[in-house]
């Protein structure tokens, strides 16, 4: 069975967020959340509320991946993607509508 694409919200510590498409599948998924890693890292997601979450590596302070965003009182690290979930749980790609406002909150939240 082919897993889907989503179209998420890519948020790399130091840089701009840009769209990205990632494939919703395991494999794929904590490939994505590795980046900057030497091994294949566990997924965590964080809820944003309205129906968005943050997927980020589980372990990643750990072993001390470079701090990214603030998200409140908490520092995120590494690599981490914003994407949307339906009322089921299942993730599904950001709208164009939530693109924008979440590309503006994380351009405008670094620590």
């Amino acid at each position: 069975m082919n897993a889907k694409e989503l179209a998420v919200l890519m948020v790399e510590p130091g840089k701009h967020p840009k769209v990205t498409t990632l494939k919703d599948d395991l494999d794929s998924l904590q490939k994505a959340v590795s980046i900057g890693t030497d091994y294949q890292g566990l997924i965590e997601f964080v809820s944003l509320g309205n129906g968005d979450c943050i997927m980020c590596n589980e372990e990643g302070k750990l072993i001390v991946l470079d701090g990214n965003r603030r998200l409140g009182n908490d520092i995120l690290v590494g690599v981490f993607y914003i994407m949307s979930e339906n009322e089921d749980g299942e993730l599904v790609s950001l709208s164009e509508k939530k693109i924008k406002i979440r590309f503006f909150i994380a351009n405008n939240s670094r620590f």
